[in-house]
Formats: structure tokens, C-alpha cells, sequence
């Protein structure tokens, strides 16, 4: 099966994704620097709203939003209205629908989200301009809170203040993400059981299952055989037990339920399209409720029943060209997500792939990608084949670079411009996770030791030129220097870019300081067999 492409054009055996992107703005680079600011709850009856800054840079500043049931019934439907001082003014919100008259702020439920259990909590959030004041006013539901005083009066606490050039992230775990690749089965022989015995299964928080199809604009099932059928020996199942001939379910589903059952916290993901089967996604666009009404068929099917926690939409890309162009509008991607997330509900996740072309102009533009945002649990800018021998005489330069460097042979090409941008866009920082590949891309004929040289084609790889694991580049071709917070290597006449364990605690390190949600990686089977770079990943985000 051909899968991935790179930087937004070339598509490599293995359906991994692409990612280009651009500068963002430097007053955010800041962002989420982070005070940690929580105001009184105002209380209307057995609803409360707790305002939390979770990031202030003076020139604006991020909020998130808690409402919370404190009553014995339900409540279904909310509607809370506040003031901010004179000068402020929101410029992105997410998980609520909310208007302006002035400095009156108006902020209702979105559909997916009505109703609130007793005791259940929701929180929603948003960027506005200055530093972070407390709101003014506050009403819920009708029943106003006076100049925003509390029930009881507690004392807003301030974290201290940390070093300029570092932030805090918002509390609580960070994801880390990996996929698996459904036909990695085969050739590869990259089992579920591998993910166990590497020593990966307790480090990741999320699998997304890559790929099932977008044919005729609705989900369907990639390779039925690797998925559904394919029988496992005592030796080869995760648990040590053996398929029947009669069992319902084989094949990578089974086993990675019984993988979810030995790490009972273990979430997995369905991810749809990658550079192969993106296509489907401009007829999915033409009719969104039709679309999510099948691939929520799909992934609540009763034959695996239990297995998928959600749904991931790699679409490559919206509004722009891939392996194919699209033209369904930059609206396109918004509507779809929102229609996922209207018939999924807030008990499955829903989570996006997009590209990391973060350039003027480029792939992130093309599309409403921060109204999406709202609506997704989180969205993974594919941070990596941002350079490779789809150039075929270079320059040579690394495929996952973090941040710009000087002689980069494109701007806006790297990790920080895309995270920037995406935030300057009002993507919330805890909302983006880094990208990292889990392979190199290189070339041979090539003999300048540093970035930039001239090459004469594709490096060997053991499934596709231009394209090698880390487990096999480590010993092949150990790096000989990094730029831009990634490595390089050179060996005879072969130069590849890469990250190792090392290149990876800067970039986790750099993710923590942004505030940003996590990691994810494409894919597992490119780890040594007891799990390097996943061990990194993990190691970085604590």
C-alpha cells in the first residue's frame, strides 16, 4: 500500500503525513507563560463558572472556563454572560458559541454539550487581548451574580512568577501518541504484540489505528484481512492465547483489545485517510452529516465493540493539494469536524492530522483550521517530511527540523512556525501536540558533511529509497551533528536527518515550555525493539 508524502507533495510507502508551516506571531511565541490565575466561582442556583488564566503575556492573555453542576439533577443548557474591562476584547474561542455587544460577553453551550450531569463539569475557553483581568459580571442561566461576587470570597492565588524565557503548562498529563500502521503486519512484521514487549504500551496514552479509507465519502474499513481476520499463534498473541477458526474477531482489532485490557487506561483511536486515501474527503465535504453518520457506524460496529475511545481525520489536504487537490472551500474542514463531533458527542474523542506547512500562504491558511479546533479534543500539526529526496538533488537538509536555521531552504518549514501559527490563529497551546517521525529521510551522492549539499538521488532504504527507520539509521548511519534541534548524519556518501533520544528531549523540553498538550509520532515500528524514542518522548513530557 503507498501511504505518506512530503512537505505537502511527494508521497513516500508509507502513508505517513506530511507537514510544512510558517512564522507566527513572536508575541505569542511567549504564550501560556504562564500564571495560573483562578478567580472565585460565581454561583447561580447549582451552576458555577470558575475563570482560570492559563497563560498571560501581556498583550493578551488565555482563559479557560469551568462550569459545574453542583445540584442533584441535570441540567440541560447554558447560557453565561460577563464583562471584561474596558480594552479587552476576546479573539478566539473554543467549545462554546459565544457573541459581543461592547464589553458584554454572551457565551451559550454548543449542541454537542448540553446537558450537565450532576456533579459533571465542562470547560470551554478563550484568547482575548491585555493582561488577564478578572471579569466584572457574571450571570448564569438568567440569575445574575452581583459585580461578580462570589458565593464565598477566597483569595485568588498567583503561581510564582517563572524565569522569562521558560512557561508552566496547564496541570495535568501530557499526551503521548503514536500510530500503528494497519499493514505494518506484513512486510514490517510490527505486531500489536510488539508494542507490549518494547515496552511502548505503558508509556503511550493513545494509539491511532492508521488508516481505514474515505471511499465515496464515507468511512470504510482499510485492509479487512489485517484488521478483522488475520489469525495469531500462542506465540504471537499479545496475551499468549491463540485465535480459533470460529472465533467472531481476529486480526489487529482483537488484539488490540486485548491489548487495551492488560493497560486498562490504554485509548485507541481510528484514524481515517492519510496521503493514500485522502481523496474521499472532498465527497465527505459535500455531505458531512452523511459522512459522520458512517464512520460513526463504522467505529461503534458491535463486532469490536469496546475497542475505539474515537476518531482521528487525517485529510491531506483540505482546501489544497496532496496527492490529490481539493477545492471544497476553506469552510470545508471546520463543517466536517463539526459534524463528527454533533454526532460522536462529548463521549468520544475526536481528533485531527493537519499540515505543518505553517509558510505565508501555505497549507495552514487554506483552511478554517482554528474554528475546527474548538470542536477537536486535539489537532497534530505533522511537524516532519518537511525536506527529503522528493528533491532528488537536494539541498540536503533535515525532514523534521523544530526551529529555523540559517540556509534552511525553506521558510516557515519547521515546527515553531507551525505551533506559532496555529496559536496566533487562537489554536489553544494545550490543544496542539508536537510531531515527531520515527525515521529519516536522506539522500546519496552527496558530499558536504553540513546541510545544504547537492546530492544525485535518493538514499537506499530497506522499503522505500529516501526513507529508513531509526532502529536501522542508528547503527547504519549515526548522527554527526543536529540544526535546528534535530540531527543529521553523514556516512560514505549518504546524508540523512533524523531524531534521536537526545534531539528528542530538546524538542519535548521546547513543547513543555510552549504549554503544549503532548507528542504524537508517526509510527511505532520505526523504535528499536525496546522502544528508544518512545521512552524519550515519555521521559520529555514528564
Amino acid at each position: 500500500m503507498d501511504s505518506t508524502r512530503a512537505s505537502g507533495q511527494a508521497p513516500t510507502g508509507r502513508q505517513r503525513r506530511p507537514a510544512l508551516i510558517t512564522t507566527a506571531l513572536a508575541a505569542i511565541a511567549a504564550l501560556i507563560a504562564a500564571l495560573v490565575v483562578t478567580q472565585p466561582a460565581f454561583a447561580a442556583g447549582t451552576i458555577s463558572a470558575t475563570f482560570t488564566s492559563t497563560g498571560d503575556w501581556g498583550t493578551g492573555h488565555q482563559v479557560n472556563v469551568t462550569v459545574t453542576n453542583s445540584g442533584a439533577t441535570p441540567v440541560n443548557g447554558w447560557t453565561l454572560e460577563f464583562d471584561l474591562p474596558a480594552g479587552d476584547a476576546v479573539t478566539s474561542s473554543w467549545d462554546a458559541d459565544v457573541t459581543r455587544a461592547g464589553n458584554h460577553y454572551t457565551a451559550k453551550n454548543k449542541g454537542w454539550a448540553a446537558t450537565l450531569a450532576p456533579g459533571a463539569s465542562f470547560t470551554w475557553g478563550y484568547v482575548a487581548t491585555g493582561p488577564f483581568k478578572s471579569p466584572t459580571a457574571c450571570s448564569i442561566n438568567g440569575v445574575a451574580c452581583t459585580g461578580g461576587t462570589p458565593t464565598s470570597s477566597p483569595t485568588p492565588t498567583t503561581s510564582p512568577t517563572p524565569a522569562p524565557t521558560t512557561t508552566t503548562p496547564p496541570p495535568g498529563g501530557k499526551k503521548l501518541v503514536g500510530y500503528f500502521a494497519e499493514w505494518g503486519v506484513y512486510a514490517r512484521n510490527y505486531q500489536v504484540k510488539n508494542i507490549e514487549t518494547s515496552g511502548s504500551a505503558s508509556k503511550l496514552t493513545h494509539i491511532l489505528y492508521a488508516f481505514g479509507n474515505t471511499t465515496g465519502g464515507q468511512c470504510s474499513i482499510g485492509d479487512a484481512n489485517a484488521a478483522l481476520d488475520k489469525a495469531y499463534t500462542a506465540a504471537e498473541s499479545v496475551d499468549g492465547v491463540a485465535d480459533t477458526w470460529d472465533q467472531p474477531l481476529r486480526g489487529n482489532f482483537n488484539q488490540l483489545k486485548k491489548l487495551k485490557a492488560m493497560h486498562p487506561g490504554l485509548k485507541v483511536i481510528w484514524s481515517f485517510g492519510g496521503w493514500t486515501w485522502s481523496s474521499g474527503f472532498t465527497q465527505a465535504a459535500a455531505n458531512p452529516t452523511a459522512f459522520a453518520e458512517s464512520c460513526y457506524n463504522l467505529v461503534n460496529d458491535p463486532r469490536w465493540a469496546g475497542l475505539f475511545d474515537g476518531i482521528d481525520i487525517d485529510w491531506e489536504y483540505p482546501n489544497a493539494c496532496g496527492l490529490t487537490c481539493d477545492s471544497s472551500g476553506p469552510a470545508a474542514f471546520n463543517t466536517l469536524i463539526t459534524a463528527l463531533r454533533n454526532k460522536f458527542g462529548s463521549s468520544k474523542l475526536v481528533t485531527a492530522a493537519i499540515t505543518g506547512d505553517g509558510s505565508n500562504g501555505g497549507k495552514i491558511d487554506a483552511a478554517d483550521y482554528a474554528g475546527a479546533a474548538q470542536k477537536l479534543d486535539w489537532i497534530m500539526p505533522m511537524s516532519y517530511d518537511y525536506f527529503g529526496a522528493f528533491n532528488p538533488t537536494g539541498p540536503t537538509a533535515p525532514h523534521s527540523p523544530l526551529t529555523s536555521y540559517a540556509g534552511i531552504p525553506q521558510a516557515g518549514f519547521n515546527t515553531e512556525a507551525a505551533v506559532d501559527k496555529l496559536i496566533g490563529k487562537g489554536v489553544p497551546a494545550s490543544k496542539i501536540l508536537l510531531g515527531v517521525g520515527f525515521y529519516g529521510r536522506g539522500w546519496t551522492g552527496v558530499t558536504q558533511t553540513t546541510p545544504g549539499g547537492s546530492a544525485t538521488g535518493a538514499a537506499p532504504g530497506t522499503y522505500e529509497a529516501g526513507i529508513e527507520d531509526y532502529k536501522v539509521l542508528k547503527t547504519r548511519c549515526p548522527a554527526t551533528g543536529t540544526i535546528g534541534g534535530t540531527a543529521y548524519a553523514k556516512c560514505g556518501s549518504e546524508w540523512w536527518g533524523y531524531d534521536t533520544p537526545s534531539t528528542l528531549a530538546g524538542k519535548t523540553s521546547w513543547a513543555k515550555g510552549k504549554g503544549l498538550g503532548g507528542a504524537f509520532f508517526w509510527e511505532l515500528s520505526g523504535d528499536t525493539a525496546n522502544g528508544e524514542l518512545i521512552t524519550a518522548l515519555s521521559n520529555g513530557l514528564k
